[in-house]
């Protein structure tokens, strides 16, 4: 079973390669850019507030996508001064309290804020706004400390509700919601490194549960599609259900042996098509088992070269230490790209969190 899940999260890698991008937004802590909407300050001004949150976050390995909109880093801004400086033209000078906050938009907690005093000179407010904004420099020591101090905090929410993480996801799959399930585990960052790796084995596990009922569903529903049409037709409709199957689910050779059943009644004639369709099915199967083939070579003749380098006990460890890592890599970019189609489909409610850190 365990070659077996490893072949598995081999051949989906194959598949998504491409998506590693996006994919790599996972494993790492990520804050969300929020401003509440009735912050009392010019829209444009709000707009470059936004920017500069998002810039502090991206500068700092904290940025992306709200792939988990869990955490968020936002601000409050309090008028301290404001002065009218005659002209022409005439200017405003306001002085500003900024506070940065990183927190649980979920929880409503915070767990750090800094408090910045800037100063901006306009033409109008919404300029002094923005000047005051420019001025904050997301590689100030305070800030980098601020984010420190909410990143630690994350880790330790993570240590903390691991356990409770990995409970949740396990139920989830019993109420066969694989797909929430796994994400529920692939948002937990690598650098959590303990539950990581649980969450990482857990969803290995939740995986396989995946294809199989998936299996099952779409073997059913391409019996009925043949049921329905014992002709070329049908034939079509049910090979184009079965090349979606994941060649390494528990009922595979149900499959096998429903498209030998096909084949076999179908007339001359009618087979045309089906078997062009059963041709693309199985070269895609080898083109899958032939990247297996490609990776596991590489993994022995790195083991070799390790064996050669090293002493016997050390080579073993070497060895066992890079064929853990290959197959840790292959199963992450498995379960995040499930995680990721996941999120795509669920509605983005950051927006409407009632947070409002004063």
């Amino acid at each position: 079973m365990k070659r077996l899940l490893q072949i598995s999260f081999l051949l989906l890698f194959v598949q998504i390669a491409s998506g590693q991008e996006k994919l790599d937004d996972f494993g790492r802590i990520i804050l969300n850019t929020y401003l509440p909407d009735d912050m009392s300050i010019p829209s444009e001004a709000k707009n470059f507030l936004s920017t500069k949150l998002s810039q502090i976050a991206s500068n700092n390995g904290m940025g992306g996508s709200q792939l988990n909109p869990r955490f968020v880093i936002t601000a409050a801004v309090n008028v301290g001064t404001k002065d009218i400086i005659p002209g022409p033209p005439q200017m405003i000078a306001q002085n500003l309290e900024v506070t940065l906050f990183v927190g649980d938009a979920l929880d409503n907690t915070i767990y750090s804020n800094v408090i910045l005093n800037v100063k901006g000179v306009g033409t109008n407010e919404n300029k002094a706004f923005i000047e005051a904004i420019k001025t904050i420099n997301p590689k100030n020591k305070e800030i980098l400390d601020f984010l420190e101090t909410g990143k630690k905090k994350i880790i330790d929410y993570y240590t903390s509700q691991c356990d409770f993480i990995l409970k949740n996801a396990l139920s989830l799959a019993k109420l066969e919601k694989y797909d929430e399930a796994i994400y529920a585990l692939a948002v937990v960052p690598e650098v959590c490194q303990e539950c990581y790796n649980k969450c990482l084995d857990t969803a290995t596990y939740i995986y396989q549960q995946k294809i199989n009922a998936e299996c099952k569903v779409k073997l059913n529903e391409a019996k009925m599609a043949w049921s329905g049409s014992l002709n070329a037709e049908g034939a079509e409709r049910a090979g184009s259900i079965l090349s979606s199957i994941n060649p390494l689910s528990n009922c595979q050779s149900d499959v096998d042996n429903l498209i030998k059943s096909i084949d076999s009644k179908l007339k001359a004639d009618e087979k045309k098509k089906w078997d062009f369709q059963m041709k693309q099915y199985a070269d895609k199967v080898a083109a899958q088992k032939e990247q297996m083939r490609i990776a596991e070579e590489n993994m022995k003749r790195d083991d070799a070269q390790h064996e050669r380098e090293s002493s016997r006990e050390a080579a073993y460890r070497e060895k066992q230490s890079l064929r853990n890592h290959e197959l840790d890599k292959l199963r992450v970019n498995a379960n995040r790209e499930v995680a990721l189609e996941y999120a795509r489909n669920q509605p983005k409610t950051i927006n409407h969190y009632n947070i409002n850190w004063r």
